[in-house]
């Protein structure tokens, strides 16, 4: 069987449709949470009978990082995404991590529809459709095609390789703020099967429910009720199913219910004096930036509260902040650059001077007067730290011949190419 090689590591090509999929903001017990209630029988049946495993996903444990880490198969330190949202020193500006030329590794997807294999991606929020789809080519008959539910109404055949995604799916676009964006993807999921059965397919969903509700509630139980008749059709139509998450989710409330947020910027400040430094008798940069890392177009349900910071503070500042953060009660690990991007595997020249880390129920914030938190309906529930990066890896066929080591959620495309029985092969066994 034919293999390819992406960043090192070495993925043979599949002789049944694989279908991968990454639930935004799914902790392990969403998935038995929902089998115990009954509601799931496709997902309860894998979680007993197939393979079922737990590994870390990337910290930070945001949406960006992880999902370019399942699709490149390898960690930020090489693929350089280490957020969805950094501070780019040589534009000195502030910017969203979702240009694909922060990118700095290949994907498995482009390898693959290189060597052949006929490649779908649909993502929900269309932030990471770039990223997921770069080194693809479409419009060129060979029947690739990456798009998203955000912007399933502008689609075009150079752009994304497919037309009337609406006809074809037969739903309209749904708000960016609903579960009906990850059905969107879903359901586009079944029909690409159906319609043009794809070698491999990637599907991301948002966290929107995740956001909102916690493992076994009614909403939450719905959704994945919802997710599970979906992938009970394509395990019907002969997929071999792949299942893993970006992250996981905590609430982040003190006991009356309000986020628990610590201000970074607000408290450096008031440690070393707010404003500018002077070099040269001119106003240089701030003495302290505190950038957060979740920051994305999306900032209703989290405000822009994560559990994961960096912090730009240089020369003796750094160790007096280090020092004091340290002692802030909320805070897990504060860790310098080098310390950071060693324990993480994260690019350093992306990184702050300083990497905070808070606790599982407590959210890092800039500064009060920043943050909108107007737009929660629901108790915060955030991610992004330590604390989050537990994540399931579930598949539809018996895994065979797994390496002994610790899983990550990047190990997804490795577990499913590499190491599933095929259907065919099970049915031959059985005979």
């Amino acid at each position: 069987m034919a293999t390819i090689e992406v960043n090192g590591r070495r993925y043979r090509r599949g002789e049944e449709p694989l279908v991968v999929v990454c639930v935004d903001g799914c902790e392990y017990d969403y998935l038995t949470e929902a089998a115990n209630a009954g509601v799931t029988p496709f997902l309860a049946r894998v979680l007993a009978s197939g393979s079922a495993f737990k590994g870390d996903c990337v910290v930070p444990s945001f949406t960006n990082p992880n999902n370019l880490s399942i699709v490149t198969g390898v960690p930020p330190a090489v693929h350089g995404i280490c957020g969805n949202y950094f501070y780019d020193r040589d534009a000195d500006a502030e910017v969203m991590m979702n240009d694909p030329k922060y990118l700095r590794a290949g994907t498995i997807f482009a390898a693959m529809a290189d060597a052949g294999a006929k490649v779908a991606v649909v993502t929900a929020k269309d932030k990471l459709r770039k990223l997921l789809g770069h080194g693809m080519k479409f419009g060129r008959g060979d029947g690739h095609v990456c798009f998203s539910s955000e912007k399933a109404a502008e689609v075009t055949l150079a752009e994304n390789g497919i037309e009337d995604v609406l006809g074809l799916v037969g739903m309209p676009v749904p708000s960016v703020y609903s579960a009906e964006l990850s059905e969107f993807v879903f359901a586009a999921g079944v029909r690409l099967l159906e319609t043009r059965r794809p070698d491999i397919m990637y599907l991301s969903t948002t966290d929107y429910i995740q956001h909102k509700f916690a493992p076994g509630t009614d909403g939450a139980n719905r959704f994945y009720a919802m997710m599970d008749r979906y992938l009970a059709k394509m395990d019907a139509m002969g997929a071999a199913i792949a299942l893993t998450a970006d992250h996981g989710m905590n609430a982040k409330t003190k006991a009356d219910g309000t986020p628990n947020v610590i201000y970074l910027q607000d408290a450096i400040d008031g440690w070393i004096g707010g404003g500018h430094q002077l070099v040269g008798g001119r106003v240089g940069q701030q003495k302290a930036r505190v950038i957060l890392p979740i920051t994305d177009p999306y900032v209703v349900h989290h405000g822009a509260l994560g559990s994961f910071a960096t912090v730009y503070v240089g020369g003796e500042e750094r160790d007096k902040v280090k020092e004091r953060l340290e002692r802030l009660e909320g805070i897990e690990v504060v860790l310098t650059n080098a310390e950071a991007a060693k324990r993480f595997e994260l690019p350093p020249d992306r990184l702050g001077d300083l990497v905070v880390v808070s606790t599982r129920h407590v959210v890092l914030g800039t500064s009060l007067a920043r943050h909108d938190l107007s737009g929660l309906d629901a108790p915060l529930r955030s991610h992004g730290g330590i604390s989050e990066q537990v994540v399931p890896l579930l598949f539809n066929r018996k895994a065979v011949g797994m390496p002994e080591r610790r899983l990550r959620n990047f190990d997804v495309l490795d577990i499913a190419l590499n190491h599933l029985e095929s259907r065919a092969a099970v049915t031959a066994a059985a005979e």
